[in-house]
């Protein structure tokens, strides 16, 4: 396919609202971890989809929250930076009609920059009657003169094509910014550490996982065509390693293997995962942990 077009589009919003749903919607294939938590995204994601001659290049950012840690005043930046210089901006909220804080913060933001904007109702297939979203969609448009507004339901796929059409006429005409064959920028050895961090979520409850962080010791694929993948789970105290690893090892055990199960499905590829517990005492506010665990500004 010849790219005639191609753009960065930029999707953001308060925690939970299903931001990185919608990406993976949009992509047409999981470039994102999704759970019920908030806060689950912590970097920027990209995500590739090549559609009628156009490439949109989607950035999935964390929900704009209030930090209470240097994590979190990382991954607020992450969304500051990530409405700059990009071709349009989503904003995607659940239908209710009220401008919250992040809600307005970002609208400042949209209307200091200037580029086009788009409303993103999302799950629409929550409501009994769709009287509801003109109610939201008066809120919204009272607080700002979006180009377009558009109810989705990012679970099901309604509206997403709907979506796409009208993006594609904010792409600016110019070449391919990536390979037709890529989906998303993140190496496979972050896609790894994810996948697990998505299962420990999806497993772990309260406040635990929060405080949990993956790290990729080894990630090679052996003679035997098996992808060996070394991970160590890190979290904030004593107390928290006995509940991630569960009694007799069976939690460790059953987020490991559902981790396993999505690595080789995304490898194509037998997997051998081997996963441990180490503690790191109040990582989230060490700014060289962070680092180190891959949250970096670009």
């Amino acid at each position: 396919m010849e790219i005639r077009k191609s753009g960065i589009i930029t999707i953001c919003g308060r925690p939970n609202v299903g931001k990185s749903t919608l990406t993976n919607a949009l992509v047409g294939e999981k470039v994102a971890i999704v759970t019920s938590k908030p806060q689950t995204t912590r970097n920027r994601i990209r995500g590739v989809k090549n559609r009628n001659g156009c490439q949109f290049v989607f950035v999935d950012t964390p929900g704009l929250h209030k930090a209470r840690t240097r994590l979190g005043d990382y991954m607020v930046g992450v969304v500051r930076e990530s409405v700059t210089d990009v071709d349009a901006v989503v904003l995607v909220v659940e239908p209710i009609p009220n401008v919250g804080i992040p809600e307005q913060q970002l609208i400042d933001r949209m209307k200091t920059l200037g580029c086009p904007s788009v409303l993103v109702i999302n799950k629409e297939d929550t409501l009994e009657k769709k009287e509801p979203l003109l109610e939201v969609i008066k809120v919204y448009s009272d607080a700002h003169s979006f180009d377009a507004v558009i109810p989705v339901s990012a679970r099901t796929g309604e509206g997403v094509s709907e979506l796409l059409d009208v993006l594609e006429g904010y792409l600016p005409e110019g070449p391919a910014l990536f390979p037709e064959d890529m989906t998303s920028d993140q190496p496979e050895r972050q896609m790894m550490a994810e996948i697990l961090r998505e299962k420990l979520l999806l497993c772990l409850d309260k406040e635990v996982p929060h405080g949990v962080a993956v790290e990729i010791e080894r990630f090679a694929e052996r003679d035997d065509g098996v992808v060996e993948v070394h991970a160590a789970i890190y979290c904030e105290k004593n107390s928290h390693k006995g509940i991630i690893i569960g009694k007799n090892g069976a939690m460790l055990k059953k987020a490991s293997s559902l981790a396993r199960q999505d690595m080789e499905t995304y490898m194509g590829a037998k997997v051998f995962l081997k996963t441990w517990v180490k503690v790191k005492e109040n990582w989230r506010d060490n700014p060289a942990a962070i680092s180190n665990f891959g949250y970096r500004p670009e």
